[in-house]
């Protein structure tokens, strides 16, 4: 079993620390305490199979442009948003950021694997998304609720 804690609160399910942890573990499956995340590694990415029911409450809001995402402002402490436009809608590709809205100092998260994921649920499309500074996000419906979400790990020591 695996906890995922931010600086404040304990999260049942999170994308990116299972992409993480499952590229580090290498490892068929995580269990965490929304249930059994599946992982595999195609050697440039490490994906993830979770359901879109795991996410904790998040805003999907949508803009007009890549460019109003960029020139977005950090709003105050309140909803979590994930802030969203198409890049280019035909190919799914996708410029997000993604605001917490909590009072602990993490104004923007530079990669959400469960928003990402939530997205890709409500949308019933595979997506590419280049989010914060530069994190790439790869998401697919799976069959059975399912969705798969991926990305780059880099080892930092």
């Amino acid at each position: 079993m695996i906890d995922i804690y931010t600086p404040t609160l304990r999260l049942p399910f999170a994308g990116h620390p299972c992409v993480g942890t499952a590229w580090l573990l290498d490892v068929p499956e995580l269990v965490t305490p929304a249930g059994v995340v599946g992982a595999r590694q195609d050697g440039e990415f490490c994906w993830i199979e979770a359901r879109a029911e795991w996410v904790p409450p998040r805003t999907l809001r949508q803009y007009g442009s890549a460019a109003e995402v960029d020139d977005l402002a950090v709003p105050p402490p309140g909803e979590w948003v994930y802030a969203w436009a198409w890049e280019d809608e035909p190919a799914g590709r996708v410029r997000a950021r993604a605001f917490p809205g909590r009072d602990d100092g993490i104004d923007e998260d530079e990669a959400t694997g469960a928003a990402a994921l939530l997205l890709t649920d409500r949308l019933g499309r595979a997506l590419n998304i280049t989010q914060g500074a530069g994190s790439q996000i790869l998401t697919a419906p799976q069959p059975g609720g399912w969705t798969e979400v991926g990305g780059r790990v880099h080892l930092e020591r």
